[in-house]
């Protein structure tokens, strides 16, 4: 048997966490030991030298009485050295990284002590004027100076030399872009740190005043139009664009060259991080095909039309979905009495729980398992929850799987949404946004017919009920599930190809965040049946989307990954269209969002057709396309077939 003591439990009860703080605070202690004896040394020193070099540094120039006032006036100003020394902090600062204000500290200091050990003087030879040289006041504060600041810069010299050799031993070059605020900081930043296995080898900025200057040691070596040329001279693996303060146009300018180099691309967010004084490394985000759209974001004031939302119970079907969720979030920050989240899929949905839970604990968030298509348990939420606005999420929105099975596209997207306006309208919701698509214009695919029946469902219940009905149009989002951005990351990662169906084809862009404050705000105008369009800028192709996104990965496209064209999918268009050209556009407050003016259609005759695709759809024909198109006149399915 092994038999022993065990000194932490017997000194500190076991606490690894007390020993730890007890020898860092054992630590400190030596080190301000260290320093108060070195200035004991400095006082003794600088009082010598002053005499020194009064007489030329002539030991036997020096007159005894100089000598033995000089040596017996050390012992007072070693003591006050030290206690001016401790209040202006000269033992507590971390050396390591001190600068400008630290300086400022040490010089203060200095001076005083210059001037105390100045009365002490006079005052301890009251016999006398003069008891030393009138210059060796001044030579003992300089000379006192000069051998603090070497002690305690050293630290920092010491600091530097050993971050030269850690970046020899790593290569990891950045090119900053940006000579501001932002990029002082982070070259600060990379410099300091011990941790961080960069080197800034050189900086861009587009003042060609600034061009040759030095920031912390590193050279201005050009502007943007030297940014190819310098990442091939200096070797650079990484490119940090610190323009906080830019435009969306203006970054994309640069990233359009910045993308050439194949070098990692980061930026500092916004201009809120130099505000904040939150630049730093760890501030960074990575370039993503966002920054690549050369716009800026959409600006909704949300706070100002909000107030329809605030203290009212809201349904999200679809919550789990990219739109859904980003609707859950933007409403649970406008304080509603209660949200509901209803969707079909589990585990995208608990992750909208948790997320919620930990941003909003005082959220009274109800999460519900369930199908639109099931009309009894779509009842049974409304008369238990009794939601006052519904956002209509919730649909089979990818086109190529709808294309092959068009039989679910017409159950979930007309008979789910068909099922829900008639819950709204029997449980007295005031407001029901429904979410439709670009592609219920002149739809082409099954998809894109389903939409434009919800839409026509809206349009009629809006006129029979005293719920407000509306729909809001809008194209693709950036990042969503199932669109080509995470697609062709996924190839990007495999190494490609990358898959585009047409060199040609070209599609609307927003981002999630954008598409969902638009939509919100569209539910703040609505007055029950419209329409409303949301203004998606100008059309991207999937082929540049393609290329960039290959260029920001570090690649060259056609060369390192290969892009391969399809082939248009089965009810795919060129490009997609917003409006139906019986459809007028009226404008809102808002620029971004504009109105159709509804198409009058037989709605006695459309609930007939609807009722008899209900009972249709359920015995799985094989013809349902014909029966949508009887109902969608403008369904041309094989057309981009």
């Amino acid at each position: 048997m092994h038999i022993g003591f065990d000194y932490k439990k017997i000194w500190f009860g076991g606490d690894d966490k007390r020993m730890r703080e007890l020898f860092e605070d054992k630590k400190l202690w030596i080190r301000r030991v260290y320093l108060m004896c070195y200035d004991v040394c400095a006082v003794v020193l600088a009082s010598m030298l002053a005499l020194l070099a009064r007489f030329d540094f002539s030991m036997s120039a020096i007159p005894e009485y100089f000598l033995e006032s000089a040596w017996k006036s050390i012992p007072a100003a070693a003591v006050t050295t030290i206690l001016i020394f401790w209040i202006f902090r000269l033992y507590s600062s971390l050396w390591s990284y001190a600068g400008a204000l630290e300086m400022m500290y040490l010089v203060s200091a200095c001076v005083v002590e210059t001037l105390i050990n100045m009365v002490l003087i006079l005052l301890s030879h009251p016999e006398t004027g003069f008891p030393v040289p009138r210059s060796y006041y001044a030579l003992f504060g300089l000379f006192l100076l000069i051998m603090v600041l070497l002690c305690r810069y050293s630290y920092r010299a010491l600091r530097g030399i050993r971050n030269m050799i850690r970046d020899a031993e790593y290569t990891r070059n950045v090119l900053l872009i940006g000579a501001g605020e932002a990029g002082n900081a982070l070259i600060k930043e990379i410099k300091n740190s011990r941790y961080l296995k960069k080197r800034v080898v050189g900086v861009i900025d587009d003042n060609r005043n600034k061009v040759g200057s030095y920031i912390h040691g590193v050279k201005i070596v050009g502007n943007r139009e030297d940014i190819l040329e310098k990442c091939a001279e200096l070797h650079v693996h990484e490119i940090i664009i610190a323009m906080p303060s830019a435009s969306a146009q203006q970054i994309k300018q640069i990233l359009d060259i910045c993308k050439q180099t194949g070098c990692e691309l980061k930026r500092v967010p916004g201009m809120y991080q130099l505000v904040n004084g939150d630049v730093s490394i760890s501030s960074l985000k990575e370039v993503d095909v966002n920054d690549l759209l050369g716009r800026d974001p959409v600006e909704v004031d949300l706070d100002s039309i909000m107030g329809y939302v605030a203290n009212k119970t809201i349904m999200v079907t679809g919550g789990g979905g990219s739109i859904g969720s980003e609707l859950c979030r933007q409403i649970a920050e406008h304080n509603p009495k209660r949200l509901i989240i209803v969707d079909i899929y589990e585990n995208s949905t608990y992750d909208v729980q948790n997320e919620l839970k930990a941003m909003y604990p005082n959220l009274d968030l109800v999460v519900l398992i369930a199908s639109v298509r099931n009309e009894n348990r779509m009842n049974y939420i409304f008369e238990t929850y009794r939601p006052e606005i519904v956002y209509h999420a919730a649909a089979h929105k990818h086109v190529p799987l709808m294309e092959d099975s068009p039989n679910e596209a017409v159950k979930n997207n007309v008979i789910g949404t068909w099922k829900l306006v008639v819950a709204a309208d029997k449980y007295a919701v005031k407001r029901f946004v429904m979410i439709s698509t670009d592609k219920a214009v002149n739809p082409t695919n099954i998809m894109g017919a389903t939409k434009r029946i919800c839409e026509m469902i809206i349009q009629t219940y809006n006129k029979r009920s005293k719920t407000e009905y509306v729909a809001v149009r809008f194209g693709n989002v950036l990042g969503s599930n199932g669109s080509v951005i995470p697609l062709f990351k996924k190839q990007i990662e495999r190494g490609g190809p990358v898959t585009v169906t047409d060199p040609n084809i070209i599609r609307y862009f927003m981002t999630i965040p954008e598409a969902v404050s638009l939509v919100l705000q569209a539910g703040a105008y609505a007055k029950g049946g419209e329409i409303f369009v949301l203004e998606m800028g100008e059309p991207v192709k999937i082929l540049d989307l393609a290329r960039n996104l290959i260029l920001l990965s570090g690649h060259k496209p056609d060369e390192d990954i290969p892009i391969v064209f399809t082939g248009l999918r089965p009810g795919e268009k060129l490009f997609e269209e917003m409006l139906m050209d019986e459809e007028g556009m009226q404008n809102t407050k808002n620029r971004l969002i504009h109105i159709g003016k509804p198409i009058d259609f037989d709605e006695e005759a459309f609930l007939e057709q609807l009722q008899e695709l209900r009972e249709y759809v359920v015995t799985e024909p094989l013809d349902i396309r014909e029966h949508v198109r009887q109902i969608v006149p403008t369904y041309h399915p094989k057309e981009g077939a």
